[in-house]
């Protein structure tokens, strides 16, 4: 899971060391004096716990609980204040002023202060970490006293709420906790719950903040166990053993939507599934080959056979339910345009190496639809299907001609575009260069005027999918279960995972 933007999946490779008791506190804290833990089957294992450095979903899922982040997002994906109060914008919009809450502690105890702020960004910034282009723009990050922060911007950014708040990779870590190396398996946060206990390839168990700034939560504390086996996850749930799950068949969900044993939540999503093709090589570099093959996918069959229709076959990658929706759909399935494309390229047949990934059944299933659906075309795709790990570096050294991937959790239009389409992109592993993409992105960033910011935003995208630096394939849905009697919680459109305001029976 890319993200944000975080990654689409999770690295199990290198798996991390059990590690005992932390500095969290025992599980009997919530604040009814609750010692309820709360059970959720996730579907892998976190690659690792710090957030400024992990692009898996599965950690997120934990984080999401441990950390916050300056603003957050509220169900409508709008941000509200978290560890900042509030804040205001010069009037020249060069400058961000936030005022931040008093009397906030880590799980350890120590006060949460502005220099953590200034220590986390800074750490983002100066070792070029994953989310580091979020912060392109900025000039400095500088504490004003123990509870004011100045963010210096070198061009009106009317982003950057939701860039260090739309999900816990923008996270304000503790240095001490950095610095000694833990936080990859011990992580110490100011959120609702503190790591208590991980045992790796089992599960990791976490305890209520009886200090937490936005009140204790109600339950004791949280265990994740990994269960990849979605049947698994299910049967598990219907008997007790779990209260929670996202680890759940696409094919189970309209069977489990008449079942009282559960409850389930299905949401419109941000996210989006793609493939993209490696423009450092040929015949890829030639986008009439680019356009055959997006002419010749079968959406309504991939997302058929992945989501058993709960996903929306889709063009571009931002949903039809978003503000920043653009219609779009040049690329009906059609076989004689695409041989007629790949005619005029002057390409013959040949193979193509696809990189899927075992951790993500649906790219696996994906990929062979997408096999048939080349094959008419001369075009023999040869599926590799490593972990998340591997897939990650294949990608990243270009070792590649296609790839399926997703992006989850985007909020701004920017998140959708810029790291994976500019020339200059963090994220662009397809090679996809078009100086008027670029030019177009740029000016998109600093537009602070909605409708002007929206209409930029869609000639990028529109250049985008008829260039075919992404064939968009769909957004799929957010879809999770639990025990009727837990109460407060709701499935959300940015799949944040919030356990804090949870109770059961209520």
């Amino acid at each position: 899971m890319r993200r944000r933007t975080a990654l689409v999946g999770a690295s199990l490779a290198g798996v991390l060391a059990v590690t005992g008791c932390s500095t969290g506190q025992s599980v009997d804290v919530g604040a009814d004096g609750s010692d309820e833990i709360l059970t959720a089957a996730i579907a892998g294992e976190p690659d690792q716990l710090d957030p400024h450095k992990t692009t898996s979903y599965f950690s997120f899922e934990v984080l999401e609980n441990i950390y916050d982040t300056l603003v957050e997002p509220d169900e409508n994906l709008e941000m509200q204040p978290a560890l900042a109060e509030s804040w205001e914008l010069s009037d020249d919009q060069l400058t961000w002023t936030f005022t931040l809450r008093e009397g906030v502690t880590f799980h350890d105890g120590s006060d949460f202060t502005a220099d953590d702020v200034v220590y986390s960004y800074d750490r983002i910034i100066d070792e070029e970490l994953s989310n580091a282009w979020k912060f392109s723009a900025v000039e400095s990050v500088e504490a004003v006293d123990d509870y004011t922060v100045d963010i210096t911007v070198t061009q009106p950014t009317p982003n950057l709420l939701s860039s260090i708040g739309g999900f816990k990779g923008m996270a304000i870590v503790e240095k001490e906790n950095v610095e000694s190396g833990d936080i990859t398996t011990d992580p110490i946060g100011t959120g609702p719950f503190s790591m208590e206990e991980y045992t790796s390839g089992d599960h990791i168990t976490l305890a209520a903040n009886p200090d937490y700034w936005g009140g204790a939560p109600e339950i004791g504390g949280i265990e994740f166990q990994f269960i990849s086996e979605g049947s698994t996850a299910i049967a598990a749930l219907k008997s007790g053993e779990v209260d929670w799950t996202d680890s759940i068949p696409t094919q189970q969900v309209e069977s489990l939507s008449g079942d009282e044993a559960v409850t389930m939540g299905q949401s419109p999503s941000n996210d989006y599934w793609y493939l993209a093709l490696n423009e450092d090589r040929e015949p890829w570099n030639d986008v009439r080959v680019r356009q055959a093959i997006a002419y010749a996918i079968d959406r309504d069959a991939i997302v058929q056979a992945t989501s058993y229709g709960t996903a929306t076959a889709n063009q571009l990658a931002i949903p039809e339910e978003s503000v920043w929706y653009t219609e779009y759909d040049t690329y009906s399935t059609d076989l004689d345009e695409a041989q007629a494309l790949l005619d005029e390229a002057g390409f013959e047949g040949g193979t193509l190496d696809l990189l899927v990934t075992s951790d993500y059944p649906e790219t696996v299933t994906a990929a062979q639809i997408i096999a048939d659906n080349l094959e008419p075309l001369g075009i023999t795709v040869e599926i590799r299907t490593p972990d998340f790990a591997t897939w990650l570096d294949e990608q990243n050294t270009g070792n590649f001609d296609m790839l399926m991937m997703g992006w989850l959790g985007n909020i701004d239009p920017d998140d959708f575009y810029y790291s994976q389409h500019h020339t200059d992109g963090g994220s662009n592993a397809q090679g996809y260069s078009n100086p008027e993409v670029d030019e177009l992105l740029d000016a998109a960033r600093v537009e602070t005027d909605q409708d002007a910011r929206k209409d930029l935003y869609a000639q990028a995208a529109t250049i985008i999918a008829d260039e075919a630096s992404y064939i968009y394939l769909y957004n799929p849905s957010v879809i999770q279960a639990w025990n009727p009697e837990l109460s407060g919680y709701e499935a959300r459109s940015d799949r944040a995972i919030r356990f804090r305001d949870v109770s059961f029976g209520g």
